[in-house]
Formats: structure tokens, C-alpha cells, sequence
């Protein structure tokens, strides 16, 4: 049987689970749902094994109040959702319980919100949906979460699932099976007994590793039920650290003829003080991937922006042409991140990554080290002496005049008709403060925005960068807003984003939470323009209906404001961010003119990759398509 990505995962986390809790689960093949509970209990007995101990939950209790009880153990800022009829229970005892919860207009929202409030905390994000339709809208968010290594649980009510249930219950989709697809594991409860057990379980392989979504599976008849609890909460999981790749990795920095980069993923978010620690001994500039932003101040003299190959700035491209040995820590160099692998080569590269499926598989590495990021840090700096480097000022002058140069670049006006996506992008730069929350959506400024918004620390830009989920900074931004309501909240949305979860937007509006939405519109899918144009010589499926916004954010319950000069940009943006409450800003954008280096990237690795006898295809393809003047583009 082949094992994939999440296989692995699963059946790593669920090794280290099962030998902590000493349960007594059978070996299962890695093709088998590796995070499943134990069979079915008779009526009236406990599951002993997952039982034990004096101490964490205990009592007698309906399961809805034992699941409640659970997550409130685990610090759970919010809950995320919308009831049905399967688990009011489980809604009625949060809130008689306490337990803050949030209500959405859509699934698909209350999973991106909860990956959005672990983005932000740090901690685990939560969501509690029905089975049948609630599963099935909330994939796509949990997808994300999983692509980009995000912790998050789902309490999924389920239907009743015994040998005598009826036939033909409402919902009664393969749940468990559907939400394997996309979550790292998932626990099918089959007793009321197991429901904190099961819940302690998720939260411990949602954080384990490679952070990912997890999934609880709650039959709705065992809310009601009363059982008499004692469950202990798990030990916290151990922290990989390979110690002989370890030691080859300090082998081979320690030759101080190599000139090292550093190149940080999301990976290093726990670890910021020790990435910059070891950035000054090894003085190395540090590069990180999209999502991996702010790992390291982009301020810090070392810091060069994201990426390190013709896709990312120009600062990074151009100091790490000067890298003998690249340190990837934290990162996959996945397809978004890198524009189609395009990954420079450089002479030796060490991987480090918390999860070993990861490691070397699209870049040709030297030394693979499976480390939690931080560990491996920490280890790195109290070993300083044999690897340190002198301080190299000429290096830092070097990337000091490479971002001024960058920046005079980024600031020439090149879009005319239109507001210029790049100058609102460096006006928004200008006037936030560091602190304030970020999101941006799929969208062609995403790349822009990479280049230009400076981060000055963790968790405060972002975007869903390797599942690519076209609406996702409408409801992430709200779900942040949520969990930190004292910090300032900025969302930026293509129009075509828009369309799919604009309406979450009421949701803010509702709940009084100041989101400032800047909406990029164009009337098209022009990022789907950049991409079909240069091959086909026209567009298809790419122009969307006009729409009055202005009418629109006033029965959403919106303030509203627009821009649809380049002129206006910093009064357009500081009259939105003065506005209070919830606000929707239009901004009239155009994009002809202003390159985007991550899609020239793409564009050439893509034909780089093709033989010739394609290219000659692809050529012949597009002539004769463009010389049909009755296909118009649309």
C-alpha cells in the first residue's frame, strides 16, 4: 500500500499518542484510518484503556458537557460554527458552560476562522459543525489548514452509527471518511466515554510535528447520554531532534569558507529569538517563504525578504546569489512559495523540518535533519563557538542599499488607468502600525504584498499560501478580530474573492467587529488574465458582473468608502481606518503595467520544463486560436 504525506503524519503523530497514553489500539496498516478509537463498547462498561488516573476530567456528566469540559482544559478561545438540529446540545452546553462560541454564515467560514485564531494565538483553533452538508462546506478551510500546517480541531456531530440505526438518517454522509482526506487524524467516538479522551487526542497530533487539522467525530445521541468520568489529559508530545543528521549539519557549517543563507518557513514562528540569534553568529542573511513572514523583523539588517530565487524580492535574489550553503528550516519549498520549484541552486543546502515527508523531496539537499525548528535552533546557538562567523559589515551595507534600491523601484508609478495594486500596497505599509493583523486573499497582489509589507515579528501577516483558497481573508480576517479584539484588522480581497464569502462581512457587521475590508476591484479574475493571455492570446471565464458596492456594504451593515486615484491612496486609507466598525473600502485598481516577478518566475520555469516538441505545440495552439477573431475574450 502506498503511504502519502498524510499518511505519514498520521501514523507518526498516532504512534507517539499511543505510546504516551498506553493505550491498547491494534497495529493498523498505513492505508487504515490510523486515529480511530478502539470498537465499539458494550452498553454500560467503560473503555478502560482510554481511562485512568486521578486527575483532569471527572464526574458524571452528559457527553455534551464532558466535551465542552475538555476543550475549556485546553484554553479554547472561541469555538466556531453554526448549530443544527444534530448537536443544539452540544451549542446549549457552551453556552451554559461558558465556553465562548461564534456563529458564521457558512461552514466554510467557521474553519477558516478557527485556522485564522491559531494563526494568530499560536494555540489551536476550534470548529463545531454538523455531519452531511456542514462537513462537506467546511473542507476547503480544513484543506488549507492542513496545507499550511495550521492546528485546528473540529467537533463534528455525527449520526447515529450502530448496527441497528435507521437507514437514511439526515446526513448520514461517510464523515469520518470524508474528513480523512484533508485532516492529519481523525477520532470516530463509539462510546460516550471517549469523547474527552478523543478531544485530548486531536488537540495532541493537531500541535504534534507538522501542525495540521484533526478531527473529533461525535455521534448525537451520545451528547445526551450520562457517564461517569475520569479521564486524565495526555502528556504533551516529544520534540523531534535527530541528533547524527544534527551533528553533520554543525560538521558542515562549521567550515567557515562557506558563506551561509538562511531560508525560514512557518516552522520557525515559535522560534524567532533564536533564528535571529543564529542569523547573527553565522551572519547570514535570512530569507523566509510567504507564510513564514516575520519570523525574523524584516527590519533586522539580516533580514533580506521573502524568497531567495527570481520570484521573491530582488534584496533576497541578489544577496543570495553570494550563499554557498542555503539552512531551510521550517519550510517545504512548495509550488506557491518557490513559482513552480524554481528554487536556485547553491552548492549545499541543509533541510530541517519537523515532518520527515518533507525533507528533500523538491530540493536537492545535503543533509536532512527531522528537528522541531525551535529545538533545533536552540541547539544550534548553545553551540555557537563551532560554528560562528566574524561580523561582516560589508554584508550588511550590501542589503541595506539593495532595499533602498528595491524600494525606489517598487515606488514608480506604473499603473496610470487606475489605482497602481503596488502603491496602495506601500501606502497601506506607511500607515499601519507593526502590530496590526494583515490578510491577504488569492489575488494577483498577494505577491506584491509579500514584497512590500514589512513584518516586523510573528503572527501578523497573512495568507493562504499552498492551498490557494480564493475567499479565505473575509472570514480569517473576522475570525482573528474575534480573538484579538484589541488589535487593528486589515483585510485585502480581490473583487473575484469577494464574490465567494463577501457576504461573511455580515457576520462582522453583526458582531460590531472593526475589520477594514480593501476590496481590489477590477470587474475580472485578472490573476486566471496573467495566466491564460500569454499561452491562448485571449481570456475565457475571466469577467465578472458589476456591482454596486456602495449599495451592497449598506445592506451588509457596512460603513463604506472608495479610492479611484493613485492621490487619494493615503487619505483613502487613513478615512477607512478612522471609520468605525466594520468597513468596506472599494479600491478601483488596474494592473497593466506593473510586472509581477513571482508569475515571470512561473512563466519561465513552467516552458523551462517543456520539451521541445510541446513548446512547438503549445506555439501552434495559440496562432490558431488567436487568429479566430469570432472567440472574443470574456
Amino acid at each position: 500500500m502506498g503511504i502519502n504525506r498524510r499518511n505519514l503524519l498520521e501514523s507518526l503523530g498516532m504512534a507517539g499518542a499511543t505510546a504516551l497514553l498506553a493505550t491498547n489500539a491494534p497495529a493498523q496498516s498505513p492505508d487504515l484510518p490510523a486515529a480511530t478509537l478502539p470498537g465499539p463498547v458494550p452498553a454500560g462498561s467503560a473503555p478502560s484503556q482510554f481511562l485512568g488516573g486521578h486527575r483532569g476530567l471527572f464526574g458524571r456528566m452528559t457527553g455534551a458537557q464532558a466535551a465542552v469540559a475538555a476543550l475549556q482544559s485546553h484554553g479554547v478561545r472561541c469555538v466556531f460554527g453554526v448549530p443544527g438540529a444534530q448537536n443544539n446540545e452540544l451549542w446549549d452546553c457552551m453556552k451554559s458552560q461558558q465556553l465562548p462560541y461564534f456563529l458564521v454564515t457558512n461552514e466554510y467560514s467557521a474553519s477558516i476562522m478557527a485556522d485564522a485564531s491559531a494563526r494568530v494565538t499560536g494555540g489551536v483553533g476550534v470548529f463545531a459543525i454538523v455531519p452531511g452538508p456542514g462537513v462537506t462546506n467546511a473542507l476547503t478551510g480544513i484543506g488549507e489548514a492542513l496545507y499550511d500546517s495550521v492546528p485546528i480541531v473540529g467537533i463534528v456531530t455525527d449520526i447515529r452509527r450502530e448496527a441497528d440505526a435507521p437507514v437514511g438518517q439526515v446526513h448520514g454522509l461517510a464523515n469520518a471518511a470524508i474528513l480523512r482526506t484533508v485532516s492529519k487524524a481523525v477520532f470516530e467516538v463509539r462510546h460516550v466515554a471517549e469523547i474527552p479522551q478523543a478531544i485530548h487526542q486531536a488537540f495532541a497530533i493537531a500541535r504534534s510535528g507538522e501542525p495540521g487539522p484533526t478531527a473529533v467525530v461525535i455521534p448525537y445521541n451520545y451528547y445526551a447520554e450520562v457517564w461517569d468520568f475520569d479521564v486524565p489529559p495526555p502528556p504533551p508530545m516529544p520534540l523531534p531532534l535527530d541528533e547524527t543528521a544534527y551533528r553533520k549539519a554543525v560538521q558542515l557549517l562549521s567550515d567557515r569558507k562557506l558563506r551561509v543563507g538562511i531560508y525560514a518557513g512557518m516552522g520557525c514562528v515559535n522560534a524567532t529569538e533564536p533564528l535571529q540569534q543564529l542569523a547573527e553568529i553565522l551572519q547570514a542573511p535570512v530569507a523566509t517563504s510567504v507564510s513564514g513572514k516575520g519570523v525574523i523583523s524584516e527590519a533586522h539588517p539580516l533580514s533580506v525578504g521573502w524568497g531567495y530565487g527570481p520570484y521573491g524580492t530582488r534584496t533576497a535574489e541578489k544577496t543570495f546569489e553570494n550563499v554557498d550553503l542555503v539552512l531551510a528550516v521550517g519550510v517545504k519549498f512548495s509550488e506557491v512559495s518557490t513559482a513552480n520549484y524554481s528554487v536556485p541552486e547553491t552548492k549545499h543546502l541543509i533541510h530541517v523540518d519537523a515532518n520527515p515527508s518533507n525533507l528533500g523531496r523538491n530540493v536537492k539537499t545535503c543533509v536532512s535533519v527531522h528537528a522541531d525548528a525551535q529545538v533545533f535552533l536552540s541547539r544550534l546557538v548553545s553551540d555557537a563557538a563551532a560554528i560562528q562567523r566574524p561580523p561582516c559589515p560589508p554584508l550588511q551595507a550590501s542589503i541595506r542599499s539593495l532595499r533602498s534600491q528595491e524600494k525606489r523601484v517598487n515606488y514608480q508609478v506604473e499603473v496610470k488607468n487606475g489605482v497602481d495594486p503596488m502603491l496602495m500596497l506601500l501606502e497601506m505599509q506607511r500607515i499601519l502600525n507593526p502590530e496590526d493583523l494583515v490578510f491577504v486573499d488569492v489575488t494577483a497582489a498577494v505577491h506584491w504584498a509579500s514584497e512590500v509589507i514589512e513584518v516586523h515579528g510573528p503572527r501578523r501577516y497573512f495568507t493562504p499560501t499552498n492551498n490557494q483558497s480564493m475567499g479565505w481573508a473575509v472570514p480569517a480576517a473576522i475570525g482573528a478580530q474575534r480573538t484579538c479584539p484589541g488589535q487593528r484588522v486589515v483585510s485585502v480581497v480581490g473583487d473575484g474573492c469577494f464574490l465567494m464569502t463577501g457576504l461573511e462581512a455580515s457576520t462582522a457587521a453583526r458582531t460590531g467587529l472593526p475589520v477594514k475590508f480593501f476590496l481590489l476591484d477590477d470587474g475580472a479574475y485578472h490573476y486566471m488574465q496573467m495566466l491564460q493571455e500569454p499561452v491562448y492570446g485571449r481570456t475565457t471565464a475571466t469577467e465578472l458582473a458589476p456591482i454596486d458596492y456602495a449599495a451592497l456594504s449598506k445592506g451588509l451593515g457596512l460603513a463604506y468608502h472608495c479610492i479611484h486615484a493613485n492621490e487619494d491612496l493615503g487619505a483613502g486609507i487613513l478615512r477607512t481606518l478612522a471609520t468605525p466598525g466594520p468597513v468596506l473600502c472599494r479600491v478601483t485598481i488596474g494592473y497593466r503595467g506593473r510586472d509581477i516577478r513571482w508569475l515571470e518566475a512561473l512563466k519561465g520555469s513552467y516552458i523551462d520544463r517543456m520539451s521541445t516538441g510541446d513548446k512547438f505545440r503549445l506555439a501552434r495552439r495559440a496562432a490558431v486560436r488567436t487568429a479566430n477573431p469570432l472567440l472574443r475574450d470574456d
